[in-house]
């Protein structure tokens, strides 16, 4: 790609309920990137169109200066340079958008392959050590992350190029390491047909499930509560039903994290982001996280020393995108 002229980028990150946007200077041929310029937060249900959105925002802040790119991550799965939102009515078509909002370029990438593109500009006052080394240069890096669902990518460096691969590895199926997962699988099963990593623990829905079928397989009586009613409660010790659904969580995540270390060989380190865990770093430093994620038999000393790490960057998203837009433009 061509983009010898000095120009603005925008950047967004959409979600189902809020949407941000930030402009972005290329420098002339370099394919370097300024800081961006302070996060727009837009309301979703305040606009009929992700067009009538992004009109609104230049209107206001390009200052009359046509923005020549875009990069927009966006919380659902791309498919020719397009998604249909889950929990809005907004289609984003970045083919639709580039003529219609006189872009050059428009790209539209998954918000966790974004999350991926920022791995290796991250610095340590963004993330929180979870044990293990420093990662092997050039290798591939994962990031993995529950929030309303469970996200998974990859980024894969090969011959001074890289690429973020996008997956759907929360709807595989959860495993159980001890018997006990195994009494709170089997309940669950019961009650969803197949039991996912997503549905069945590493999301709030999913934390929610752990918490209801413990209580069903040990006869309890509970409240309803939705996760951060439960996360609350476990941290603050006043229900025990809660403290073992959040035990149990961080430890499934550490297996899932180890099963998906070993299957994309990610030497270069284990990032777990998302909406969740970085609410409660200090309990997940003290769980069973990591010694799950280490215990894979006779490749105990592989995982060994591959690094896990807590993404902390409330804007990690924007990080990537920049990073993308950075490897559009080399």
């Amino acid at each position: 790609m061509d983009i010898g002229n000095t120009g603005q980028i925008l950047l967004a990150d959409i979600g189902g309920t809020n949407a941000r946007f930030a402009l972005s200077r290329s420098e002339l041929g370099l394919g370097r990137f300024d800081q961006a310029s302070p996060i727009d937060y837009v309301k979703v249900a305040d606009f009929p169109t992700v067009r009538e959105a992004i009109a609104d925002v230049l209107a206001r802040r390009a200052c009359g200066q046509q923005p020549q790119r875009a990069v927009l991550a966006v919380a659902g799965p791309v498919t020719n340079n397009r998604c249909v939102m889950t929990n809005s009515p907004w289609v984003i078509d970045g083919n639709e958008l580039r003529p219609a909002l006189g872009f050059d370029s428009v790209h539209v990438l998954n918000d966790f392959e974004v999350v991926a593109w920022s791995l290796p500009a991250l610095q340590s006052a963004d993330l929180i050590p979870l044990g293990g080394g420093d990662g092997l240069p050039g290798e591939p890096m994962l990031v993995i992350g529950p929030g309303t669902g469970f996200g998974v990518s990859c980024l894969v460096e090969r011959h001074g190029a890289r690429l973020a691969v996008v997956t759907e590895a929360g709807h595989a199926t959860l495993p159980a390491e001890n018997e006990r997962e195994e009494r709170v699988i089997a309940c669950l099963r019961r009650r969803l047909g197949h039991v996912s990593i997503e549905r069945g623990a590493l999301s709030g829905s999913g934390l929610q499930n752990l918490y209801e079928a413990l209580a069903e397989v040990d006869g309890a009586q509970v409240p309803h509560r939705d996760a951060a009613a439960i996360t609350k409660a476990a941290l603050e010790g006043s229900c025990p039903v809660s403290r073992e659904a959040l035990d149990m969580f961080c430890a499934i995540l550490g297996s899932v994290a180890g099963n998906l270390a070993v299957t994309f060989g990610a030497r270069g380190g284990v990032y777990v982001a998302g909406g969740i865990v970085p609410r409660f770093p200090e309990f997940l430093m003290a769980s069973a996280f990591r010694a799950r994620f280490e215990a894979k038999g006779r490749f105990q000393d592989y995982l060994r020393n591959i690094p896990t790490r807590l993404v902390i960057k409330p804007d990690a998203s924007f990080v990537g995108l920049k990073m993308f837009a950075d490897s559009q433009a080399g």
